[in-house]
């Protein structure tokens, strides 16, 4: 067998491969619907990206980076690749953004990471004043929350 069969033979395996990982993600996210619910299908495909996008959607304990502006959109288009509905996916990346731990990272000046972690983009003022709103107005409602009577009392 000659290094070009080689090559050939090498290259059709790992499209096998790549398409049989695909299979077997979707299946573990089916079953994590089925077996969980809603929360662990979000956790299941938030690992995915993790998994797939490690630059963009760092593992804790790493502190989460600012995404590039219309992120969503280049994720929708993985949709097929990942083996995963695009209303998942939607559901993962809002809840990604919608913490603290994400509007942390929104200083100013900030570089925003494409899916490959490259520069795509700086965090702007404006960005930086809406996510200090949106942590102060969690906090607030928390402690609305805090201090109502408990029932009962």
């Amino acid at each position: 067998m000659g290094f070009e069969q080689l090559a050939s033979l090498r290259d059709e395996l790992a499209k096998q491969a790549a398409a049989e990982k695909s299979v077997i993600r979707q299946k573990k996210v089916e079953a994590s619907v089925k077996k969980g619910g809603k929360v662990d299908a979000l956790l299941a495909i938030i690992g995915l990206l993790q998994k797939t996008f490690p630059l963009a959607f760092p593992k804790k304990p790493a502190p989460k980076v600012p995404l590039k502006i219309g992120i969503h959109k280049d994720i929708l288009e993985q949709a097929e690749r990942l083996g995963t509905d695009k209303n998942d996916l939607r559901k993962a990346i809002k809840a990604w953004c919608w913490g603290n731990r994400y509007w942390d990272c929104l200083t100013e000046d900030a570089v925003r990471v494409d899916l490959d972690g490259n520069a795509a983009g700086q965090v702007t003022k404006a960005d930086t004043e809406q996510a200090k709103k949106l942590k102060a107005g969690r906090r607030k409602q928390s402690e609305t929350v805090a201090a109502l009577p408990a029932e009962g009392d």
